[in-house]
């Protein structure tokens, strides 16, 4: 049985349904095991009726599936939909124009614009950091929140990216403020 809805629900939806107490209750203790009403109403501490109401609340919006028997069925691939919905879209750059070598490493480094795996080999290293250095403007200076928004659409370790593409020559920082300072340039 699949954890995901048969259409991603917009975060919006998630939100929606999850803004009521009885529903969040009744959502966690779906997510800690219960699977009937009898236990659902229980681990919840909300009344059979309420538990009914959140559940049929929570079914209507797509989160919960009823299943035969009285059980049912928590569909938590709901939130990985609705998080990759809401994605930034990866940077322009698909590799195309890469060469061979560098399109082998970048699709080794990243899946989906995300980076996977950071390269040991210092000439990978620098090839991923060039490739990551794109999403940066030259000329323009950033403020370390900005760093990090662009940084965390490819990795949650941002301060660990900020600190090789600094210590790689390719950002440059100054009283709080970063800019782009190596890396390939295109030659529009």
């Amino acid at each position: 049985m699949s954890d995901e809805p048969p259409a991603p629900l917009p975060s919006r939806t998630l939100v929606g349904l999850l803004a009521d107490p009885a529903r969040r209750a009744v959502f966690a203790a779906m997510v800690l095991g219960a699977d009937d009403l009898p236990t659902i109403a229980d681990r919840s501490g909300c009344s059979t009726r309420d538990a009914v109401a959140a559940l049929d609340r929570l079914t209507a919006g797509g989160l919960v599936q009823a299943l035969e028997g009285g059980r049912y069925h928590l569909l938590t691939g709901a939130f990985g939909l609705a998080a990759r919905r809401e994605a930034p879209p990866p940077p322009p750059s698909d590799f195309d124009d890469e060469t061979a070598d560098r399109r082998r490493i970048l699709d080794q480094a990243f899946d989906d614009g995300r980076l996977v795996a950071m390269p040991a080999k210092h000439s990978r290293r620098l090839v991923v950091l060039d490739h990551i250095a794109q999403r940066f403007e030259p000329g323009r200076r950033y403020r370390e929140r900005e760093v990090n928004a662009i940084l965390a659409a490819v990795d949650p370790d941002t301060a660990a990216l900020r600190r090789y593409l600094v210590d790689e020559g390719m950002l440059d920082r100054s009283g709080g403020e970063y800019w782009r300072i190596g890396g390939t340039f295109p030659l529009d």
